[in-house]
């Protein structure tokens, strides 16, 4: 994988509630509001946030205010500041924003590829190459992923085929994306699939092969999520209360809840970097921004368990235990009495 890992973490949890959270739901947040809930996340410790797209307005009226949130998100030292860019003047306009990172989102599902960009698969790989082009000319520091929407299935399409993702993933990397990443727009993945589904992919692109993107919409996003992690993959995108989908793939709810993946890896030793607690907390500037909207999460409903220790702390333990028992090896020689 090509995105760094924050200090200190095993995996990069990428944080999309910003981005693909709102534009998922009828409230407007405001602005003010949009940079306190960044501002939470990153004190949080989230290193990676996607916090707008940049869209007509008419269209998504919710990223309206993508240029002004950017501009918080440059303030928070250390923070990759992200945005989705459907085209060429959606990247110029990112550009000149600052950003650090795109992404393009590059449909595996000929039907909805016309339904989110209103272009075939084909013409979209053209678009990538032009805002390759663009970012070499304009800031070539910038990194761009060309993640693959409706990758396990679409609403529209129905399956999608295998090969048809492996080879949009080569197509994107060919055209210059740094890296490829695999969506599960619609919530159609289940383990096996998605541990095939990488391992074919990492075959064609190597270690370009970018974020498990993944959605909840019938239970299996914290599954498939494992699935791709036992497969290599190290970055996952994730939103703060679940929020989220894709407005042009009918019944596809809510993103994998940021606060339930940190959990799951954090209780298997997994370091992500982020403090649990503080992540909870940052529900609250979510809420105050959209009163109303339903928030998801098992882990903040049923809250940490008692005597919870996150897994940067348990290494912390275990190396000051193991540096224990190598004293007491020395101090006690095999055959000496022990204490009771």
């Amino acid at each position: 994988m090509n995105n760094p890992l924050p200090p200190g973490a095993d995996v990069l949890i990428s944080e999309v509630g910003p981005r693909d959270g709102l534009q998922s739901v009828k409230g407007i947040m405001p602005t003010e509001d949009k940079k306190r809930w960044i501002t939470a996340l990153y004190n949080a410790g989230l290193r990676e946030i996607e916090v707008a797209s940049f869209v007509p307005a008419r269209l998504l009226p919710q990223m309206a205010d993508a240029a002004a949130v950017v501009s918080h998100a440059l303030t928070l030292p250390g923070l990759t500041v992200m945005a989705l860019v459907p085209n060429l003047r959606g990247a110029q306009a990112a550009l000149a924003a600052g950003v650090h990172k795109l992404t393009i989102p590059v449909s595996a599902s000929a039907a909805h590829s016309l339904a989110n960009v209103r272009q075939t698969r084909e013409e979209m790989i053209e678009t990538v190459g032009s805002i390759i082009a663009l970012r070499n000319d304009l800031a070539p520091q910038v990194k761009v992923e060309a993640g693959i929407a409706t990758a396990f299935g679409c609403t529209l399409q129905g399956l999608v085929p295998e090969d048809d993702v492996v080879r949009m993933a080569g197509l994107c990397i060919a055209a210059g994306a740094d890296e490829s990443g695999l969506s599960d727009t619609t919530g159609y993945a289940n383990p096996a699939q998605v541990r095939r589904l990488f391992r074919r992919v990492r075959a064609e692109i190597g270690d370009r092969t970018g974020a498990a993107h993944m959605h909840n919409t019938r239970g299996l996003g914290l599954a498939n999520c494992l699935a791709a992690y036992e497969e290599g993959v190290r970055t996952f995108d994730s939103s703060l209360g679940g929020l989220g989908g894709c407005p042009y793939a009918p019944g596809a709810s809510g993103n994998v809840v940021t606060e339930d993946i940190v959990f799951m890896f954090e209780a298997m030793g997994i370091r992500t970097a982020i403090d649990l607690e503080r992540l909870i907390a940052a529900r609250e500037p979510l809420r105050a921004g959209l009163p109303g909207e339903p928030l998801y999460g098992m882990t903040p409903e049923a809250g940490l368990p008692k005597g919870f220790v996150h897994a940067s702390a348990q290494n912390t333990s275990q190396g000051s235990a193991q540096s224990a028992s190598k004293t007491a090896a020395k101090t006690f020689p095999s055959g000496a009495p022990h204490a009771r």
